[in-house]
């Protein structure tokens, strides 16, 4: 009867196994090098990559987490932006807003905390209920990323300077991104290293013109044009074609907050068909489902 009963335990001890690696199962973005990864970016027809915009905010989980991107990388792969603000002693951390009230257990500004203070915080889900999960640091989302994903480090009140510092510490260019309001902030990040691949933000006619003239590379970026589909966008979208260049939408302001899943999802299939190759959106896990 013993060893029976070792021989079921055994059996279901490996069954779990299985299933725990199972679950744990990810789609990842791993590349090798940087030809590699600025490769895959290259704009091709027919390419459809998403963006988690602050991860997600799908599942109960909360915003610019390291859980929260894990979850949609068992659904598909995808890039995702994030938001890194300092802490009172310097510790980058995912907060996106300058408060801690919509997003965490604290209230006030992330600026007045130390690290010590903030890291006894719990992050709350999207309906604003409290979850066990804790504030990442930059640092810790850099690691954990490496090999699995891309991050999009978006602007908030970390100084360039720091910014770059972290990813040439982490020797992190090939899986970290910076997102550029402008050229100077663009020429800043290339001076530093003209490896370091840019998110860039070109929305009008003007800022198109600024950066034709500039002389900075198209071949270390994806171009986000806007929140919506619009006839301008054409234009655009053929412009950034014939420089290999992807063209991005964030439908997080716009599209995610149509009230059904059947009007979004086919929101998410119409930008695709109008000429973005990337979607950037608050239900990446949505998205994946709309589009497969």
């Amino acid at each position: 009867m013993k060893t029976i009963l070792h021989a079921i335990a055994f059996c279901c001890a490996g069954m779990l196994t299985v299933a725990s690696v199972t679950a744990q199962k990810l789609h990842k973005l791993n590349f090798n090098n940087l030809e590699e990864m600025y490769a895959y970016f290259a704009y091709a027809p027919g390419k459809k990559i998403i963006s988690g915009h602050r991860g997600t905010m799908e599942e109960g989980l909360p915003e610019n987490s390291i859980v929260a991107m894990k979850e949609v990388l068992k659904h598909t792969p995808a890039i995702f932006e994030i938001d890194p603000r300092l802490s009172k002693d310097g510790v980058p951390v995912m907060v996106h807003d300058a408060t801690l009230d919509r997003t965490t257990t604290g209230t006030g500004k992330v600026a007045d905390y130390t690290w010590k203070e903030l890291k006894k915080l719990r992050l709350k889900d999207h309906q604003g209920n409290p979850t066990k999960y804790r504030i990442n640091t930059l640092d810790e989302m850099i690691k954990w990323a490496k090999g699995k994903t891309i991050l999009n480090l978006d602007k908030k009140d970390l100084p360039l300077e720091v910014t770059g510092e972290i990813i040439r510490k982490h020797n992190a260019y090939k899986w970290v991104w910076v997102t550029v309001h402008n050229v100077e902030q663009a020429r800043f990040y290339l001076d530093k290293n003209p490896n370091q691949y840019l998110s860039m933000h070109i929305k009008d006619k003007n800022a198109l013109e600024e950066f034709k003239a500039s002389g900075l590379p198209y071949d270390r970026m994806i171009v986000y044009i806007g929140p919506e589909i619009k006839v301008v966008n054409q234009a655009m979208y053929d412009f950034f074609k014939s420089k290999g260049v992807m063209c991005m939408i964030s439908t997080a302001p716009t599209y995610d907050k149509l009230p059904t899943k059947e009007e979004r999802a086919k929101k998410y299939r119409a930008v695709f068909a109008d000429g973005a190759t990337i979607l950037e959106s608050d239900l990446p896990i949505e998205v994946s489902e709309a589009i497969n």
